[in-house]
């Protein structure tokens, strides 16, 4: 499993994680501002997915190799803890139940 954990304190944005598959997403800490959860082919152009002002723990997928990163905007303060985890290597029997 890859994975990106960053602790933002400002107006600025994450590594890039490769993803394929199912990906997990965790928002965590005290903090006032904008989380947007970003896509991209390149690691040039990127596209907003998802915009996120509290906490949140939650799962993706995506069936084409992208890029994913959390740029956080509009800062006001505290800290937030970001992971972006790829589970592309999982090798059980499925846990995702509809």
């Amino acid at each position: 499993m890859s994975a990106v954990t960053e602790t933002l304190s400002s107006n600025t944005s994450t590594a890039a994680l490769q993803v394929i598959g199912h990906f997990n997403l965790s928002l965590s800490g005290t903090w006032s501002a904008t989380v947007t959860i970003q896509r991209s082919w390149d690691k040039s152009t990127w596209f907003d997915v998802d915009t996120f002002t509290s906490n949140y723990e939650g799962t993706g997928f995506d069936a084409e190799e992208v890029y994913y990163r959390a740029t956080v905007s509009g800062y006001a303060s505290g800290s937030v803890v970001i992971r972006l985890s790829d589970n592309r290597n999982f090798t059980g029997k499925s846990v995702f139940y509809a």
